[in-house]
């Protein structure tokens, strides 16, 4: 059955689904429906699920073209975690069903990924980023001296397999992080992964590294006890020379650093 055809239905027997799913794979579903729904493997739950009032869409081509609102579920949708860090970038699906048929009428309403999350209280608001937020991409790469790929993505190539490090961290202070048996630099502009402890699965930026010694582009979110695992992946700084001496990868390199810059313009016999 069509969603127009349940429309025309005498009795409206239609409910809401949201479907969010992780970027660390968690999913949870939600439905405006007075009882728990059970579609594709997916428990979409009814308390305290989320209102049809609570979406607001616009026709435009900005990037957050939905806004979505719900309440704070202890197991589900927790402060911590939306403070942490965890929800960002999940994707999002709302659709339309029948509750007396769950899943036979799956129409897709909206889809995209959370943006922006703001709380109040016991409730918070989130940005639905939409497909229309593609068209605010530049259609071109702009030049650029610096490498434009993210080490090991689809441009760059490298296979990061063999440059990640499972540590176990003795200490944090702030934004520093005691770890030893690590090779100097390599770290810089990577990432760290905690595997354990309150932070399980945020990713953190890393600014530099030495011997024994991380520093993060931010602190954790929660407190980090002496014997906490993590993921450590290589960085790398965009230039040509680490490219061809480090990785030996010049032939996908991303950048034009021999192209004249603007400092051309201000160039003349005898400067």
């Amino acid at each position: 059955m069509s969603g127009v055809e349940a429309l025309d239905k005498p009795l409206s027997t239609l409910a809401f689904c949201w479907r969010l799913e992780r970027r660390d794979g968690v999913t949870i579903g939600l439905t405006s429906h007075d009882r728990d729904l059970e579609i594709g493997h997916v428990r979409y739950r009814a308390a305290p699920g989320m209102m049809p009032s609570a979406i607001r869409s616009g026709i435009s081509a900005e990037a957050g073209d939905t806004d979505l609102a719900g309440a704070l579920i202890a197991d589900a949708i927790n402060e911590a975690d939306l403070m942490a860090g965890r929800w960002d970038g999940a994707v999002l699906e709302l659709r339309l069903t029948e509750w007396e048929a769950p899943g036979v009428l799956w129409w897709l309403l909206a889809k995209g990924e959370i943006g922006s999350v703001a709380r109040k209280g016991g409730a918070f608001t989130a940005e639905l980023v939409g497909a229309m937020a593609a068209l605010k991409a530049p259609v071109a790469p702009s030049t650029s001296p610096d490498c434009r790929a993210r080490l090991g993505d689809r441009q760059c190539r490298v296979d990061l397999a063999a440059r990640r490090k499972v540590v176990t961290v003795e200490a944090v202070d702030d934004v520093e992080v005691s770890a030893a048996g690590l090779a100097a630099g390599v770290y810089a502009f990577g990432t760290l992964r905690w595997m354990t402890g309150p932070n399980a699965g945020a990713v953190q930026g890393v600014v530099d590294n030495g011997a024994s010694l991380l520093t993060l582009s931010d602190p954790p979110s929660f407190a980090v006890a002496p014997g906490t695992l993590a993921l450590l992946t290589e960085g790398c700084d965009r230039q040509l020379e680490t490219c061809r001496a480090r990785f030996g990868n010049v032939v996908n390199f991303r950048g034009e650093p021999y192209l004249p810059g603007t400092d051309l313009l201000t160039r003349y016999p005898g400067a």
